[in-house]
């Protein structure tokens, strides 16, 4: 249910969600300020004047317990669209008598928690985490839209907002007194001074986050560490936000380019880097110099890949041998690792065939054959689908063998290594049979086809280690 202006209600919440801990500096400048005879309680009405305008927010959460003067002037600033107020039960009367009348442009939603205890961090924190993400997430409150404002909260109530609308928020806010010769964004309420203050708790929590999408980034869980990246961009104040984009736009290319949409990763990748240089230029977070050259590497094999005009492209067979060894080693998904390794043999022969010989082997002319595989080829490897004759594998290695190629002569040497392995590979529930395959058996192919195809593993594409 959404409440438009007038309306009121209390609010049962089903969903509970975990929040990062962070209590920040706020919560000892509320406790300290409420300790002080001359604070902000002693106001007894609002005052207009000096008053500031901030650009219109998504949604404010804002705590109100004795007095409503603090609210009434954030509201004024913030122009919120949608409303939630944390309060008692014995301030609710407050909303109506003494906000609403003075509230200059009326939120299109608002709506109430109510605290039992506002002193006690365990309840206030339960009630919250029952209620206030749910009612967020009806209001469509989306990462970093968020604003709370603890001015008149308890320190339990500005500890338990802060936990639990640290997922969407990007800024708390309060006013508190100013002392002799502060100097800040200064108002007066009721002849007293009082200081606007602000801050951003996810510019000191990014950093924790960062190693979280580092960490999945590493375990090649590229897709959920740019989600991450992408929230925490959202989250953050408008000077580190590049940097996450950067992060984002970097998890995504290698994601892209697990998947072989090797363009889009490219693109990425140059995107990443220029934001990474630039962000380097003004110190950056530690590691991330070291972290270019390894990004810049990627950056130009997929460059030569793309670029490549060929219809069977250079880099693309080391590619899929490269992509096989991280299936292995970093995913440690044997049948997934199988797949593309078959292919990446598949590849190499390809490459050749075209390179030395400019047989397509998705499109062979049969007098581009040796003599002794043309009968094979006119007779079975006729492709019903566009009437075009195309090898199957051991028949380009074949091929090539024919053709006096030394990669063909070489496969014919390894044939009786291979078989088995490749048995194993036909046979797998990724190939043509139901038994799942081994790791080892994965390996020993990898070894053959690396020895087959002369490359060096060395250069060979390689993701690199984020440790930012």
């Amino acid at each position: 249910m959404t409440h438009r202006v007038g309306e009121k209600s209390s609010r049962q919440g089903c969903s509970e969600r975990k929040a990062d801990a962070y209590i920040g500096l706020y919560v000892e400048v509320l406790s300290e300020a409420r300790t002080k005879a001359e604070g902000f309680y002693a106001a007894l009405c609002y005052s207009p004047r000096a008053m500031a305008h901030d650009q219109p927010v998504k949604a404010l959460v804002i705590a109100l317990t004795d007095h409503a003067a603090a609210a009434v002037y954030s509201i004024n600033r913030l122009h919120p669209d949608s409303l939630c107020f944390v309060l008692p039960e014995g301030a609710k009367s407050l909303v109506e008598t003494d906000i609403q009348p003075k509230i200059e442009h009326m939120p299109r939603r608002w709506d109430w928690v109510v605290i039992a205890e506002t002193c006690e961090f365990v309840g206030c924190y339960q009630t919250l985490a029952r209620t206030l993400p749910e009612m967020l997430r009806t209001w469509d409150v989306q990462p970093g839209e968020l604003v709370v404002d603890v001015t008149e909260a308890t320190p339990a109530m500005a500890g338990a907002l802060t936990l639990v609308t640290m997922p969407l928020s990007s800024r708390i806010v309060s006013l508190v007194p100013a002392q002799e010769g502060q100097e800040g964004d200064r108002i007066d309420i009721a002849g007293q001074p009082f200081v606007w203050t602000q801050g951003n708790p996810w510019d000191e929590a990014a950093s924790v986050s960062r190693r979280e999408g580092c960490e999945l980034f590493n375990r090649r869980l590229f897709a959920a560490a740019a989600k991450l990246f992408r929230e925490v961009e959202a989250r953050v104040s408008g000077g580190q936000k590049p940097l996450y984009r950067a992060f984002g736009d970097l998890a995504d290319g290698y994601d892209l380019w697990e998947r072989f949409h090797y363009r889009q990763a490219w693109e990425k990748l140059k995107t990443a880097v220029k934001a990474f240089e630039m962000a380097s230029l003004w110190g950056g977070p530690p590691g991330l110099t070291s972290l270019l050259p390894a990004i810049k590497a990627n950056a130009g094999f997929l460059e030569k890949l793309v670029l490549d005009p060929a219809p069977v492209k250079d880099m693309q067979a080391p590619d899929l041998l490269a992509h096989a060894g991280r299936r292995l080693h970093g995913l440690h998904d044997p049948e997934a690792a199988m797949v593309s390794l078959v292919r990446a043999l598949e590849a190499f022969a390809q490459r050749q065939l075209f390179k030395q010989y400019t047989i397509k082997t998705w499109d062979v002319q049969l007098e581009q054959l040796p003599q002794a595989l043309r009968e094979t080829c006119r007779s079975c490897w006729l492709e019903d689908l566009d009437g075009k004759y195309k090898l199957p594998l051991q028949a380009q290695f074949r091929a090539l063998a024919g053709l006096g190629d030394q990669m063909g002569q070489a496969f014919l040497r390894e044939w009786p290594t291979m078989k088995p392995l490749l048995d194993a590979a036909n046979h797998a529930v990724l190939g043509h049979g139901f038994e799942p395959v081994k790791a080892e058996r994965v390996q020993q192919l990898y070894e053959v086809v690396v020895k087959l195809s002369g490359v060096s593993e060395t250069s060979l594409p390689k993701f690199p280690t984020l440790n930012i």
